[in-house]
């Protein structure tokens, strides 16, 4: 089990640095990063098994006991995080590979995707604040490079904005796990969920604000998110994809974690709905003002991340089930969304809605993959965004909390709406381009697009299909991840012993 825990982090890292001894040998690149990638969904695999069957597990590095040591720790809701995450990042990496350009231009790719990919795994694992922040280090490292592969100029424009608001956050948490450490002597979570109960009741609600906010521009919730719109949309568009879907359901998760692990008796929930009502209000607005399909899609994780604060904001097994359940959904499916508007992208050069048109002649395929992770996104039955926001729904009905259930429920058909502005602009309509109005009424395809985008795009379609087949089990599972939540005992046990 110690194996088990220790591959999502260790086999990214000793595979980026072959990829580095590799440096001009592509080939060999691809075939060590998807190698280690396959063997990290297959680990992933058995660690929600092992916890499904025997519950929360745990090992300290090096054998110092916790909480002096390094700790690792998966229970239910970072095991269905793990697999999701590394699911979605091997299909981006087949994307990346057969997109011309991308790792065939750029030899630190695949050694930088790695360790992105690492400090993911990190982040889903770490069972200390100070080693959280290390895989938030990890991860930004990348990502900087990363955001700002290929130097264009609007790169590194948004790039900057990314890096310094990062930075700034970086900042804060390191003051945050400071004053933490300063309270209790510990920055060690099993321990700190007893520690901290221990601490004056403003001291615990003046943490608990702190990490809200510091995890809160991680995740991009309102008032926090301006950075994102501008900096997503200008990388390559397998970066974009696998930012849109990981990096800010990995500051969504942190701020799952630290709430009801560390501050059980202070959740601001009243804060956290008001966030979540403004988070899903203004990024659906955002995305309905937007005429480019990357644009509207970068307001979209806005959006979609307010249901996900909604559902903790209710502070109830049911609410917090439905967060779980609506992450996992969240993940492939916004991920899909982009890499299908790569593939339109990649066949016309464009993505703006009045320059790309007819689409649904000209690649069927395309526009089926599309559809059905839009249906999705917008919560339509039957697919996997229904099930999650109707879990949601169902918890602020009960919780008696029927304004912010309005809010969601009106910002769902908003979103329907978006996706139907993007259907009728870029599938449906009529290009500008003479070209590609002529290409449009003949059913001739400008520019094919590679196999293996293709062949992943239907891949992770296919994800989301599948966690809609199996709404039911994977449902559950994130009930069982709410209870563990929402009472951490066996969590602190496992840890401390």
């Amino acid at each position: 089990m110690s194996v088990l825990l220790v591959l999502p982090i260790a086999l990214p890292l000793l595979a980026a640095a072959v990829a580095i001894i590799a440096y001009n040998q592509r080939t060999v690149q691809r075939i060590i990063a998807v190698g280690a990638l396959i063997a990290v969904v297959i680990d992933a695999a058995f660690l929600l098994v092992a916890v499904e069957r025997d519950g929360v597990q745990s090992i300290q590095v090096g054998a110092w006991a916790a909480p002096i040591g390094i700790t690792l720790v998966v229970d239910m809701f970072s095991a269905l995080m793990l697999i999701i995450s590394m699911v979605t990042v091997l299909s981006v990496l087949i994307y990346a590979i057969g997109q011309p350009g991308v790792d065939q231009d750029q030899p630190v790719f695949h050694p930088v995707y790695l360790v992105m990919t690492a400090g993911v795994a990190l982040s889903f694992t770490t069972g200390d604040l100070f080693n959280l922040f290390v895989a938030y280090e990890i991860t930004l490292a990348a990502s900087y490079v990363l955001i700002t592969l290929g130097g264009r100029r609007e790169q590194i424009r948004s790039g900057m904005t990314y890096i310094i608001i990062n930075l700034l956050a970086s900042t804060l948490f390191v003051v945050g796990i400071a004053w933490v450490y300063a309270a209790t002597g510990t920055v060690n979570m099993a321990d700190l969920a007893v520690k901290i109960a221990q601490l004056p009741a403003g001291t615990q609600t003046a943490l608990s604000m702190f990490l809200l906010v510091v995890f809160g521009i991680k995740a991009a919730i309102f008032p926090l998110f301006f950075w994102l719109p501008d900096s997503y949309p200008t990388a390559r568009m397998p970066v974009t994809a696998v930012f849109a879907g990981l990096l800010t359901k990995v500051g969504v998760y942190s701020i799952i974690r630290t709430q009801t692990l560390l501050f059980p008796q202070h959740v601001p929930s009243t804060i956290l709905l008001v966030c979540a009502g403004l988070t899903m209000v203004i990024g659906v607005l955002g995305a309905i003002a937007q005429n480019d399909m990357k644009r509207i899609l970068s307001f979209h994780i806005v959006s979609q991340i307010g249901y996900m604060i909604l559902g903790l904001g209710l502070f109830s097994v049911a609410g917090v089930a439905g967060t779980v359940f609506f992450i996992f959904h969240q993940i492939p499916v916004k991920t899909a969304l982009f890499l299908a508007t790569g593939l339109v992208e990649e066949s016309t050069g464009s993505t703006a809605l009045s320059k790309v048109g007819g689409m649904i002649r000209r690649t069927p395929l395309v526009a089926g993959l599309f559809l059905l992770a839009a249906l999705s996104l917008a919560g339509i039955p039957p697919f996997s965004g229904f099930v999650g926001k109707l879990g949601i729904i169902q918890a602020g009905f009960s919780a008696g909390e029927y304004a912010i259930v309005g809010v969601s429920l009106l910002v769902s058909l908003l979103t329907l709406f978006s996706m139907i502005k993007i259907w009728n602009g870029v599938f449906l309509g009529t290009a500008e381009d003479p070209t590609l109005r002529l290409a449009a009424s003949t059913g001739e395809t400008r520019l094919s697009t590679p196999v293996l985008m293709r062949g992943a795009t239907v891949a992770l379609v296919g994800v989301t299909l599948a966690v809609a087949l199996f709404a039911g089990p994977i449902f559950d599972l994130s009930e069982r991840a709410a209870q563990s939540l929402l009472d951490p005992s066996d969590y602190i046990e496992k840890v401390l012993g």
